[in-house]
């Protein structure tokens, strides 16, 4: 919205400044950091007056976490409402690749908030049925990765780009679509399941994010990509503002999530974050190299697929517990030295993703 500033520009005034990626990248972190300071005590006083008893606790889980019970859940509203905000209010409302991101954000954040309410009024933690959250989920995802294709220049239409064989393409054709809803929809539901701990899943979404906007940026500016070997794809250098806004809004939901924590994210948040990241990654041609940023995601879902198969083959378990993140607290580790660790492994992998940019 800001951007419309600089028609009132003559090139060398206050207002040029609007022009710039990066300095509305940097007022759309500031706005969602504010934001997130400004409405977080609030929004969690509303949660708990409307919720009651909060979040149900799982009777299956560590013992621990029954000490979290009465805990409100939904914070993820405030992290969204901050990214809405400040995307709405900094980014090029003219660009495709930033409707197609706040689609999915917001269209797996409604299947997260009927989930979450499911939960509270039903006070059970069974909510929605996992079917229809998947089916919903594939149709959302599905209308995003063809609307990403119908924007992509002509010679990355359909292709799978690989991070370090910068000339090779693999040419999907009609399958890439239901590639983009598979990236989609596991990215959501992989960061849902990451979601189990104090802060544990907030920071390497924030960590991610990040990276892929650095590399959104890179791959929407013809000269880095140039000397980078990368391929370019136009329009994308401005989801840096999605992701900025998305890390100042994250840092706000964090103030409040770190450990004890006064809210859960839960499924509003979770699969909204998770979503916008696969979308991100579907829009930059970066798909492969979303799996290495996040890893931690893509380890904790293995987990649990893990489990369940070897455990309906052999009636045994491999993991004392699943998501994975819960096997290290039945091994005696403090949640917070789970989570911090966690937080190493995602800045750690954030780094390897960026350095697929430089790789020839």
């Amino acid at each position: 919205m800001l951007y419309l500033l600089t028609e009132f520009s003559d090139g060398g005034d206050v207002f040029n400044l609007f022009r710039y990626i990066t300095f509305r990248a940097g007022g759309a972190f500031v706005t969602a950091l504010v934001f997130g300071f400004m409405f977080g005590r609030p929004l969690i006083n509303l949660l708990r007056r409307k919720q009651g008893k909060g979040q149900p606790i799982r009777d299956d889980g560590p013992a621990t976490h029954f000490a979290k019970a009465g805990t409100p859940t939904m914070g993820g509203l405030l992290i969204l409402s901050a990214l809405l905000f400040s995307t709405l209010m900094w980014a090029r409302l003219d660009n495709p690749y930033v409707w197609i991101v706040l689609l999915v954000t917001f269209g797996f954040g409604l299947i997260g908030f009927a989930d979450d309410f499911a939960k509270v009024t039903k006070q059970n933690t069974k909510g929605v049925s996992s079917r229809l959250r998947f089916l919903l989920g594939l149709v959302i995802a599905g209308l995003a990765a063809f609307a990403a294709a119908s924007f992509h220049p002509p010679a990355l239409t359909n292709e799978l780009a690989f991070p370090f064989f910068k000339d090779a393409l693999l040419n999907l054709g009609i399958f890439f679509v239901p590639f983009g809803m598979i990236v989609i929809v596991g990215a959501a539901n992989a960061v849902n399941l990451t979601d189990g701990l104090d802060g544990l899943a907030i920071m390497p979404v924030m960590i991610a994010a990040g990276t892929l906007g650095v590399i959104a940026y890179v791959v929407g500016n013809f000269n880095f990509t140039e000397y980078l070997g990368v391929h370019f794809v136009p329009g994308t250098g401005e989801l840096l503002i999605f992701t900025a806004a998305l890390f100042g809004g994250g840092l706000g939901f964090l103030w409040y999530n770190a450990p004890p924590a006064a809210v859960f994210m839960g499924d509003t948040g979770s699969l909204a974050l998770g979503g916008a990241l696969g979308a991100i990654a579907v829009c930059t041609k970066h798909e492969i190299v979303l799996a290495i940023v996040g890893g931690l995601f893509v380890v904790e879902a293995l987990s649990v697929i893990i489990q369940v198969l070897y455990f309906k083959r052999t009636g045994r378990r491999v993991f004392l517990m699943a998501p994975i993140h819960h096997h290290f607290e039945k091994k005696g580790w403090a949640e917070p030295q789970i989570v911090i660790r966690f937080w190493i492994i995602s800045l750690i992998l954030a780094l390897i993703g960026l350095a697929t940019l430089k790789v020839r």
